[in-house]
């Protein structure tokens, strides 16, 4: 488990799953965090997504803009961090096909 689990990151992610709409997130992460912050989260998960099926890193890197080492550390977490970039794509994939 994650080693920064507290009372505080609990509340904060329990915010995250009472969000019930696209329009809540934007509103809400629009307060949250500053742009950079949520295009470097977006830009993280497309990598993630352009790993798992099977993309290079300067396919990624030219498509996605971020540089090879944030690349690395994306692949680093999927193959041995905690799943949650595999759980979230899944849940993902699963959402799209509705």
């Amino acid at each position: 488990m994650a080693d920064f689990r507290t009372e505080a990151t609990d509340r904060l992610f329990q915010t995250f799953l009472n969000l019930e709409s696209l329009d809540d997130c934007y509103k809400y992460f629009d307060d949250l965090c500053t742009k950079k912050e949520i295009i470097d989260m977006a830009q993280r998960l497309e990598a993630a997504i352009m790993l798992e099926k099977g993309a290079n890193y300067l396919t990624i890197s030219k498509q996605v803009g971020i540089s090879t080492a944030t690349i690395g550390r994306v692949s680093n977490c999927l193959r041995y961090g905690s799943g949650g970039y595999e759980s979230a794509i899944r849940k993902l994939e699963e959402s799209e096909k509705k």
